[in-house]
């Protein structure tokens, strides 16, 4: 922790406990309090005027709060999406103000009526000590009820719309991860893995401590030791197919000098809570300028990422006699994939390939959401920011998940400098991929675009790699 960030955590520690006394309150929040009295200490935060009073209070809401067990927790959420929505009679004034006006003076009025007061309350729980800390973790436990209480998802786009703001590029440190940085944060990289999965300490050491190893971690000032995505890095002389050669226990480090291409192999979200704000595409540019100051000879920079939704949308047109996209020999010669280990069987695999990887080119290439843009969210994430699909590798991953996700399926982005902000442009105004001769080339002439392909449309995990 540096000493600024110390010295305002200590300051905000030091308005809190004069705001208690001011309050009349200790500094012990007893019992804990039902979600309704929760609800009326959020009434008394907004009306509140005085800075020390309204941290102090602030952290004892955020203090029951943690004392909530998870149906008690859900139930205020509920109250607060439900009680601190717009003031609707200073809505109704405003928009008859603009209906009247519509001048400058009237649209800011509506702008401020129009926020629901949740924002408010939001914004001043955050003034506690540790109350961003706190509230990535309550917007977690917000994400866990949203399926079953879809009128959560206005209190949700509160938290993503202020989250936005406070976690916004200017704020965020990039560090570097290596085997010297402190160990609490070091289990945190062992935990958050997303994509390829670190078996233990020593496999940890084998990713960060080589010369031809990276690691670099997005941080915020309000949460020093919690990484908010982290991307793992192999220098290499060439364009890796596989991940096993990667991550191989007995592989042999090259000098980091020797290195031509920088291999982005996993990159993964951290905080739950944060899901919805994007950081991945700051990450990637500022890696890359930081690893070209450093290692001038690197001229290649690419990824070998999974694709996660490949074998489910596979067993979707498999399963669909109406599909154009299989013949009946593709069906027949796709039974393999069925049969546990059919890897192991040369013939086997041949017979596969042959039919997959035309496959997976149509899958990346054509298969769409409503949206118009790719159904995989890997590719999603890669294309958006600007790179080009480059590459298939078929049985790039022979992992468990690997083979459950994809049939062991990776791909290769590659991230031209000087082609990804005219790549970005096409994919972002037009859903156009970018894409390699040799992987268009896979595209059989006869697959037709997929009808409604948005119904392939994957939850994918923290992990993006």
């Amino acid at each position: 922790m540096n000493t600024s960030t110390s010295f305002l955590g200590d300051l905000m520690v030091s308005i809190a406990d004069r705001g208690r006394s001011l309050l009349g309150r200790s500094g012990s929040t007893g019992g804990p309090v039902s979600p309704s009295d929760l609800a009326t200490l959020c009434e008394a935060l907004l009306s509140g005027r005085g800075e020390a009073s309204g941290v102090a209070l602030a952290g004892e809401i955020l203090a029951h709060w943690r004392k909530l067990d998870s149906d008690a927790r859900r139930a205020f959420l509920i109250l607060l999406a439900e009680r601190f929505g717009p003031d609707k009679a200073r809505l109704e004034r405003a928009i008859e103000g603009y209906h009247a006006s519509g001048d400058a003076k009237a649209i800011l009025a509506l702008h401020k009526a129009a926020e629901p007061r949740r924002q408010e309350v939001i914004r001043r729980l955050n003034l506690a000590p540790c109350g961003t800390e706190a509230l990535v973790r309550i917007r977690e436990e917000l994400t866990r009820h949203l399926g079953s209480h879809p009128d959560l998802a206005a209190l949700d786009a509160d938290f993503v719309h202020l989250f936005s703001s406070w976690f916004n590029r200017g704020f965020l440190v990039l560090r570097r991860i290596d085997w010297t940085t402190p160990a609490n944060i070091l289990e945190k990289i062992i935990r958050y893995e997303a994509v390829h999965t670190i078996r233990d300490w020593n496999d940890l050491r084998r990713r960060l401590e080589p010369t031809d190893r990276r690691c670099f971690g997005f941080f915020h000032p309000q949460l020093v030791d919690e990484p908010l995505i982290f991307v793992q890095v192999a220098l290499s002389k060439d364009i890796p197919s596989a991940i096993g050669t990667l991550l191989a226990e007995d592989r042999q480090p090259i000098p980091a000098d020797e290195a031509t291409t920088a291999v982005f192999y996993s990159i993964s979200n951290c905080q739950e809570g944060l899901r919805g704000v994007s950081f991945g595409n700051f990450l990637i540019k500022q890696v890359v300028e930081d690893l070209k100051r450093e290692l001038p000879g690197l001229t290649t920079f690419v990824t070998l990422s999974p694709v996660p939704g490949f074998a489910g949308w596979l067993a979707r047109e498999r399963a669909d006699g109406a599909s154009t996209m299989l013949t009946p020999d593709d069906r027949s010669a796709l039974e393999a994939l069925d049969r546990p280990g059919w890897h192991t069987d040369p013939a086997v695999r041949e017979k596969v390939q042959a039919v997959l990887t035309p496959a997976a080119a149509c899958y990346l290439l054509k298969a769409k959401s409503p949206s118009g843009k790719p159904v995989d969210p890997v590719a999603k994430f890669h294309l958006g920011n600007g790179a080009r699909l480059e590459r298939l590798n078929f049985l790039g991953d022979l992992s468990e998940r690997g083979l459950r996700q994809a049939h062991g399926l990776m791909v290769n982005y590659l991230y031209k400098l000087d082609d990804i902000e005219t790549n970005h442009e096409r994919f972002a105004a037009q859903g156009e991929v970018v894409a390699s001769s040799s992987v268009r080339k896979l595209l059989r002439a006869d697959t037709q675009p997929q009808k409604q392909a948005g119904k392939a449309q994957t939850k994918v995990p923290a992990g993006k790699g």
